[in-house]
């Protein structure tokens, strides 16, 4: 291209310096019609020589090779951007879906990696709060054993100290215990020999058993007539026997009850369990069957309206009657309709750990039945930490009647109501307790015992009365025994 343009402008610039041209028409050696165009160089006066014409050549060669070499450059671009746009032509006319079908491979396997990922948190999330439930049960029991460590610790002092007394021959002396104090007078603090100063060697140290120590009424024995289906004074406890153990840490306490007076759909074979380990307690497994209960399979569970606290609920009339967590209340739940029936404060009455048995478990409120019908243990301010017991209406939870005793709460471990009369358990470690007194609200009158009593297990949390069935309820350390028992007769 250079080339051709140095032509031009050389005829250009020798057309404009010469006004002269000639144009010659004339055959060539071949015959064949040859023009012939001359035009007079206007700086030249003589043509140059030949060596100088090739050299002009040549350099017009080179120009033309590298034009030519240029050339062949962009044609060979040109092929390339023309195979890519039929390729990008050919895709597109393929259509979207496959122009993106790499990525959208891609896509699909990171959202299912973090849908892999969520799920492993949600495990995670699920584990993590199992574990601070846990965490939660335990810190409480081990609160709760603290606190009973300490108490066992002061009242094993106390003891060492009694025997040590005793044995210098430094015995107070002995007074009747068969009349309890009189109803005016809230002076319970004082215990003297008889009542209970030296039950808690009977609980924790074997050394002194109670009953060489306390003045008592002749107790009655394995042999003694049995009540029948009448009513009579408790004589005998046989041994525990184990019907069921709980697998896991919310059973080591609890409660377990059959209704004495069953009402429709239930039986006097449906049994009721409550875990009582931990805060929150609301379920209330029921087991139709006497095998279910054994295999642990409920059928059905219950979900209590209100937190439940203690081990002091029973099953009466197809009413569960249980206390309100971290309150005075009395609380009366249909299990047939599962509705709250009935709810009544026991006034003045201690509660969460105020006036609890001497285990603990927040055990100030115990319910109680026996064959005249419900009952209420507890303490009061007023009565100085002495069992008061009251008669329910078990429809509205009313108060019918109250006695105040003359045995301390604290230094009883359970207690229960057979034929309106109150009788405790020295221990509930021992494997060798006894029912160490014995209260009877049809004379007011109060008088020591000294009927054995095997904890078996070491830790009896509950200890209730069947009246239909006339056996002793109890859960021991993760059992939940039945005792079989003995009435005189009347």
């Amino acid at each position: 291209m250079p080339a051709v343009q140095l032509l031009l402008m050389a005829c250009l610039l020798w057309g404009g310096g010469a006004r002269t041209a000639q144009l010659r028409k004339a055959n060539d050696g071949s015959g064949r019609c040859q023009y012939t165009f001359t035009v007079a160089s206007p700086g030249e006066s003589s043509c140059p020589e030949q060596g100088q014409a090739m050299t002009a050549i040549q350099d017009l060669q080179r120009d033309s090779s590298t034009q030519r070499a240029d050339l062949e450059s962009t044609k060979a671009r040109l092929s390339s951007l023309e195979g890519l746009l039929h390729r990008l032509t050919l895709a597109q006319a393929a259509g979207p879906s496959e122009t993106l079908e790499g990525p959208q491979r891609e896509l699909d396997t990171l959202m299912r990696e973090r849908e892999q990922l969520e799920s492993q948190i949600r495990e995670l999330e699920t584990a993590y709060s199992n574990l601070l439930r846990d965490k939660s049960v335990l810190e409480e029991e081990k609160r709760r054993l603290g606190a009973e460590n300490q108490d066992l610790a002061r009242r094993l002092e106390s003891s060492s100290q009694e025997i040590e007394r005793l044995r210098r021959g430094q015995c107070p002396p002995a007074h009747s215990t068969s009349q309890v104090a009189p109803p005016d007078s809230r002076e319970v603090s004082r215990w003297n020999l008889e009542n209970v100063d030296f039950q808690e060697l009977k609980s924790e140290l074997t050394e002194v058993p109670a009953s060489r120590i306390l003045k008592e009424s002749p107790p009655g024995h394995p042999g003694s007539e049995e009540g029948g289906t009448g009513c009579g004074e408790l004589v005998w406890v046989g041994e525990p026997v184990t019907l069921r153990t709980a697998e896991t840490i919310t059973g080591k306490y609890g409660v377990w009850m059959r209704d004495p007076k069953p009402a429709y759909p239930y039986t006097q074979e449906t049994t009721w369990r409550i875990d009582t380990v931990g805060t929150g307690i609301r379920q209330v497994f029921e087991y139709s069957l006497p095998s279910q209960f054994a295999q642990g399979y409920p059928s059905k569970v219950h979900v209590l309206p209100r937190l439940l606290e203690s081990t002091g609920a029973v099953v009466y009339g197809g009413s569960l009657y249980f206390q309100g967590a971290e309150s005075r209340t009395l609380i009366r739940y249909e299990l047939s309709t599962e509705t709250v029936k009935a709810e009544k404060d026991v006034p003045g009455a201690g509660y969460h750990g105020q006036f609890p048995y001497s285990w603990g478990g927040y055990t100030d409120i115990d319910l109680a039945v026996d064959e005249s019908g419900l009952w209420v243990i507890y303490s009061t301010e007023e009565a100085k930490g002495a069992i008061v017991l009251s008669k329910l209406n078990p429809e509205s939870l009313e108060r019918e009647q109250t006695w105040e005793t003359n045995i301390r709460k604290q230094s009883v471990a359970n207690a229960f109501v057979i034929c309106g009369t109150l009788y405790t358990v020295s221990s509930y470690s021992s494997p060798d307790a006894t029912v160490n007194f014995a209260y009877d609200t049809g004379t007011g009158t109060s008088k020591a015992l000294a009927i054995p009593f095997k904890n078996r297990y070491r830790y009896s949390s509950m200890i209730d009365y069947n009246p239909l069935e006339r056996k002793l309820f109890a859960w021991d350390n993760f059992n939940m025994v039945t005792y079989d028992i003995r009435l005189s007769k009347m």
